[in-house]
């Protein structure tokens, strides 16, 4: 399985070929959270190899975090499989035009990241990683939606045979 630094560092690149600009750390993170829970909600399974933990700005990668400088992974990457690159594009296409405020008030939603917070001050960074059961538990409530056909999953004619 691909790590979140890997996929981090594919979906900067695509992030910068689509739009020509470069990537915000803390959209970064946010875009990896969504990417993981809509893999649990396709898929039943993760998309990589990874934690978030449950910052006071939304969940965050620890391994990310501590791999970026200036729009950068300054560590060696591998490629990511076809999949999680088909899945990284959607949440790039789905969310990457929000604003990283914007993103950092979608995941305050998510029960994983309030799970992560429970007994912290608003004001504390927090450490405590966000449980993949938890996340599995917001893929639940998600409707998938693909932007190359424009719809969303459950309205494809074989999604309900």
């Amino acid at each position: 399985m691909v790590t979140v630094v890997d996929v981090a560092a594919y979906v900067i690149e695509k992030y910068e070929a689509l739009t020509g600009e470069q990537l915000s750390e803390v959209k970064l993170h946010k875009l990896l959270y969504f990417i993981q829970r809509e893999s649990l909600a396709l898929a039943g399974y993760p998309a990589f190899r990874g934690a978030f933990e449950g910052w006071k700005i939304g969940p965050v990668s620890p391994d990310v975090h501590n791999n970026y400088f200036e729009g950068e992974i300054t560590c060696k990457t591998n490629a990511i499989p076809d999949e999680v690159q088909y899945l990284s594009n959607n949440i790039i296409f789905e969310y990457g035009a929000l604003a990283s405020w914007k993103l950092t008030e979608m995941s305050y939603r998510e029960t994983s990241w309030e799970n992560s917070r429970k007994g912290l001050t608003p004001c504390e960074k927090g450490y405590r990683q966000l449980i993949l059961d938890d996340i599995r538990e917001d893929a639940k409530k998600v409707r998938l939606y693909d932007p190359i056909w424009d719809m969303y999953y459950d309205e494809f004619d074989d999604a309900t045979r």
